[in-house]
C-alpha cells in the first residue's frame, strides 16, 4: 500500500505552534502560581503540562507514523497517532484526580493568595490559549490528535476563565476558598472531554464503523452499482484520522464487466463517503455457494 499522508500529519505545523504557545502558558502559570500561592493557577499549569505532553506525543507519533509501510507493517505506523490520543486521555484523567485531591485539602485550610498577580497571569493565559484555539479551529475537524489538542486548549481557555473568576471573587470579597473552588471547576472540565477522547480512540482501535458512515447506506450504494447482484462480508473501519477503509465481497451478475464495476464502486465510495481506500473481492454466484459451505 503506498504511503498516505494522514490528516494529523498535514496539521503538524499548527500542532507545533500550539505546543510553543502551551509551553509559554505553562511557564507563566507555574511561576505565577508559586509566587501568588494560587492552587487554581498551578492546577491549570498541570493541565497545560499534560496538554503539552499530549501534543508532544502526538507530534512524535506523526513523525514515527511518516515512516513508510513495510512487509511486517503493511499500514506503516499510522495507528501510533491513535495510541497517542488514548495515552493523552489517560494522562488527563490522572491530572483531574490529583487536582480534586489537592483542592479538597485546601478547602479546609486555604492559604493567602496574591489575587492581583493571579488575575494578571490568568489573563495572559487566556490570550495565548485564544491564539492556539484559533490556529486549530479547522484542523480539529480532520484529525483525532488535532481534535485532542483543540479540546485541551479549549479546556485551558475555560480554566483561565475559572482562574480569572476566582481572582475577581478574592479581590472583591477576600474569600480565599474561591481559589480551590476554581481548581475543582478546572478538574470537572477535564473529565468529560477525557472520556470523549478515550471513547473515540478506543473505537478506532476496536475497528468500529467510522463516525458519519452508515453501513446501510454503503451497502445500498454497492447494490445500486451496475452489474452487482449482492454484497457480503462488508466492513468499514478507520486506520487513523482521515483514513477510512472499506472491504467487501461483491457478487457480480452474469456477464458483468468487473473492471467497470470496480471503477464505479471506488468512485462512488470516494464521492459519497470520502473513503479513498477500498478493497473489493469480485465473485460470481457460484463462489458465494462455495464460501457458504466453507464457512459452515
Amino acid at each position: 500500500m503506498p504511503h498516505v499522508q494522514s490528516a494529523a500529519r498535514a496539521n503538524a505545523t499548527r500542532l507545533l505552534a500550539v505546543l510553543g504557545l502551551s509551553l509559554s502558558v505553562l511557564a507563566i502559570e507555574i511561576v505565577g502560581g508559586l509566587v501568588s500561592h494560587s492552587l487554581a493557577l498551578l492546577a491549570d499549569a498541570a493541565h497545560v503540562f499534560t496538554d503539552a505532553a499530549g501534543i508532544s506525543l502526538a507530534l512524535l507519533a506523526i513523525w514515527i507514523g511518516s515512516r513508510p509501510a513495510n512487509t511486517r507493517r503493511t499500514f506503516g505506523y499510522l495507528r501510533l497517532e491513535i495510541l497517542a490520543a488514548a495515552s493523552n486521555a489517560i494522562l488527563l484523567f490522572g491530572v483531574a484526580v490529583f487536582i480534586l485531591y489537592e483542592a479538597w485539602r485546601r478547602l479546609s485550610g486555604p492559604p493567602q493568595v496574591a489575587s492581583t498577580l493571579m488575575l494578571s497571569v490568568a489573563l495572559a493565559g487566556l490570550l495565548l490559549n485564544g491564539v492556539a484555539l484559533w490556529l486549530l479551529r479547522h484542523a480539529q475537524a480532520r484529525s483525532l490528535n488535532a481534535r485532542a489538542a483543540y479540546l485541551e486548549v479549549l479546556g485551558d481557555l475555560a480554566g483561565s476563565g475559572a482562574v480569572i473568576a476566582a481572582s475577581l471573587v478574592i479581590v472583591a470579597t477576600g474569600w480565599a476558598r474561591a481559589d480551590a473552588v476554581a481548581s475543582v471547576a478546572i478538574a470537572v472540565l477535564i473529565l468529560p472531554r477525557t472520556w470523549s477522547l478515550l471513547h473515540d480512540a478506543t473505537d478506532v482501535l476496536l475497528e468500529a464503523t467510522p463516525k458519519g458512515v452508515s453501513m446501510d447506506e454503503v451497502r445500498a450504494h454497492v447494490l445500486d452499482a451496475p452489474g452487482v447482484s449482492d454484497v457480503h462480508d462488508l466492513h468499514a473501519w478507520t486506520i487513523t484520522s482521515g483514513m477510512n477503509v472499506v472491504s467487501a465481497h461483491v457478487v457480480l451478475e452474469p456477464g458483468a464487466d468487473g473492471a467497470a464495476v470496480l471503477d464505479f464502486l471506488c468512485a462512488c465510495l470516494a464521492g459519497h463517503f470520502d473513503i479513498e481506500h477500498s478493497t473489493f473481492q469480485l465473485e460470481f454466484p457460484d463462489r458465494r455457494r462455495l464460501e457458504g459451505a466453507a464457512h459452515g
